[in-house]
């Protein structure tokens, strides 16, 4: 009779990583989402996708609409964490503001499932990420920080009296949300491709002329890019 295998021979059970498997539902979520929206995306899908069984995708985030809302919560925890290592103490005022400028428009660049998702929520009232309650405490310290920068910039004499953080950030998100999450029409509207690196380079220095005459005492102290003409 063959001999009974070692014990050290058998095969281990196999561990699983719930930090692991949660983070790979959140990202297969995030494409879905980004690309059907909460409505039209499929549970059956995000579960195929990330390769754990809706059973598990269930009992890590209950419903199909707390998904979403982790999803957003995900993304918000990216733009402070991706914000705080700007660190803009360590700039001078008028170098930090540029940086938050390029930060925004960057940031936007580099992730383009955020201006699709945050629509979608915008179209349920924001109920998702009321109802998780995190986004707040997770925005505060983003808000301190250019607080921080607003009242160095003022103490040196570059920035004026009575900005508004959150103003002044809703303002330069502004004129990156509305350019990329437009650029298709806004393109065939002015006959031209907006999302051409020339004319993103010329928008990125619009940017900063926008922001710098808003902000500074003096503008032309601003650090202000070069302009470029359209060809």
């Amino acid at each position: 009779m063959p001999s009974e295998p070692d014990s050290k021979s058998k095969k281990k059970p196999v561990r699983r990583d719930p930090d692991a498997s949660q983070q790979r539902i959140l990202a297969a979520a995030t494409e879905v989402f980004a690309a059907q929206g909460l409505d039209g995306a499929r549970v059956d899908e995000i579960a195929e996708r990330s390769g754990i069984n809706k059973r598990m995708l269930y009992h890590y985030f209950g419903n199909k609409d707390e998904l979403f809302g982790a999803v957003l919560d995900a993304l918000y925890e990216t733009i402070c964490r991706e914000s705080a290592a700007l660190n803009l103490d360590a700039d001078t005022p008028p170098a930090a503001i540029n940086r938050l400028v390029d930060f925004a428009l960057d940031f936007y660049l580099d992730n383009p499932h955020a201006i699709t998702l945050l629509n979608n929520e915008n179209l349920h009232k924001a109920r998702h990420i009321e109802k998780s309650g995190r986004v707040r405490a997770i925005h505060v310290p983003f808000e301190e920080m250019i607080d921080s920068l607003l009242v160095r910039g003022v103490a040196s004499g570059e920035f004026r009296t009575g900005l508004d953080a959150a103003r002044l950030y809703i303002t330069i998100v502004g004129l990156t949300y509305y350019y990329l999450s437009n650029g298709h029409t806004l393109s065939l509207v002015y006959d031209r491709n907006l999302y051409d690196p020339a004319e993103l380079k010329i928008w990125r220095a619009h940017m900063h002329d926008v922001v710098t005459r808003f902000v500074f005492v003096d503008p032309s102290a601003g650090n202000k890019p070069e302009k470029e003409t359209s060809t």
